[in-house]
Order: structure tokens, then C-alpha cells, then sequence
């Protein structure tokens, strides 16, 4: 599963994107980290390793409702430009 693991001190949270398997812990031993979200930054960070997240869930993982949104309103990365 696709899902948030809550990081940072009390009433600061950073959020990391994690695989784990889904009857672990919130915050438990994640197999891979794919991603950040930081809803404290005007507006939220949010950083994501979308070629991993698609491996993922090509292998069959499931994203959480959350880690859904983020990755449909995430912005694609620009293709880079060489001149």
C-alpha cells in the first residue's frame, strides 16, 4: 500500500510517502520512501518520485484516498530542455 507515515515534532507535521505493506503500523517499517508532503509551506509541498510510485502500482500496490489526490493534483515534472 501507498500511504502517508506522520513525521516531525507535536502540532508540526511532515508527511513522508511511503510502500508498506498494509497491515503494518502507521509509522512502521516502510519498504520504500516515494515521496514528501508538507501541508505546513503556503501552498503545501508536495514532492513525489512518480516513476516509482507507478512501478508500485503496476506490482499492485494501492494508494490511499490522500496519496491519490496528491498524485492527481500533484504537477507533472516538466520534461527538461536542452538548448
Amino acid at each position: 500500500m501507498i500511504r502517508l507515515s506522520r513525521r516531525g515534532a507535536r502540532k508540526q507535521p511532515i508527511y513522508r510517502i511511503v510502500v508498506i505493506e498494509k497491515d503494518r503500523a502507521r509509522d512502521g517499517r516502510s519498504i520504500e520512501v516515494v515521496g514528501l508532503y508538507n501541508p505546513r509551506t503556503s501552498p503545501a509541498t508536495v514532492d513525489l518520485k512518480r516513476d516509482r510510485i507507478e512501478y508500485w502500482v503496476a506490482k499492485g500496490a494501492q494508494m490511499s484516498t490522500i496519496v491519490n489526490k496528491l498524485f492527481s493534483k500533484a504537477p507533472a515534472a516538466a520534461p527538461e530542455t536542452t538548448a
